[in-house]
């Protein structure tokens, strides 16, 4: 006689899903024609990994190439060498879908638009319908309700920045790429909107890229911090921000947030390259 054998199910272990790479240079270099057989290499085999949600900052002399790394990723230029990809596809493939958001120092605003027209501009560009529930929620998030009808020139410059911000994040980008969004402005306006991005951030969680000189912004805002070297631009070294989230001024006054911002400084001021 045969018998059938019941075979008890196998207990496995569940994988935590893996993150999504979502902004990939591998190897980029990147040299710069200056005429008359003149070249300056801006950056020297960069190797950057980001993953999808999160909020990198990277920081450098100047010179350094920071926002040469931004510019790679936003398919504004191409590496001379090596490799730049989002999501596994080339940037102006993402740029072209209008899955970018871009916001640098000068908000570039137009001065004849009201706030509302300008953080509508990018549907407009798309040939896209613009979403008013997204343009209002948008407002709201940036704390611009009641001046909806206001003009750049009747803006204060953090509140041009927001305005530029909220631009930046009216089609639900991928990518949120920030070069020096607040450089401009003075050392109190300027924490005051970290707080304002850092919330921001927080309800959208959108994959960040920001470049900026301040190391207490980076620490602020940041997941992780990219430090850079002299030019040509490599990267020198990555740190880990655990601080728990929402980051206060509490946070700041703390014991490691100082050991931190000394061990950055530390790692800017690194003889090993030639800023300029």
């Amino acid at each position: 006689m045969s018998s059938t054998a019941t075979l008890a199910p196998v207990a496995t272990e569940r994988s935590e899903p893996q993150a999504r790479t979502a902004v990939s240079v591998r190897g980029a270099e990147k040299v710069f024609s200056l005429g008359r057989g003149k070249q300056l290499q801006a950056l020297a085999e960069v190797d950057i990994e980001i993953e999808e949600g999160e909020f990198v900052a990277i920081i450098g002399p100047s010179g350094c190439g920071k926002s040469t790394v931004l510019r790679l990723a936003a398919g504004l230029d191409n590496p001379t060498s090596g490799s730049v990809e989002i999501f596994g596809a080339a940037p102006r493939e993402l740029a072209q879908q209008h899955r970018l958001g871009v916001a640098f120092q000068e908000h570039a605003l137009l001065p004849w638009a009201s706030v509302r027209s300008n953080i509508a501009l990018p549907y407009r560009v798309a040939g896209r319908k613009v979403d008013d529930a997204r343009v209002d929620g948008l407002i709201d998030l940036v704390g611009l309700t009641g001046f909806e009808k206001a003009r750049s020139k009747q803006l204060s410059g953090g509140m041009r920045q927001r305005v530029s911000i909220a631009r930046a994040l009216a089609l639900s980008p991928d990518l949120l790429l920030l070069d020096e969004p607040f450089g401009a402005l003075d050392a109190v306006t300027r924490r005051r909107m970290n707080s304002e991005l850092a919330r921001i951030w927080g309800e959208e969680k959108i994959t960040t890229i920001l470049v900026t000189h301040d190391v207490d912004e980076a620490l602020i805002l940041a997941d992780r911090i990219i430090v850079m070297t002299g030019r040509p631009g490599r990267v020198r070294a990555v740190k880990k921000v655990d601080f728990p989230r929402p980051r206060d001024a509490a946070t700041t006054r703390s014991p490691e947030f100082h050991e931190l911002v000394d061990e950055l400084t530390s790692l800017l001021d690194a003889n090993d390259g030639d800023a300029a």
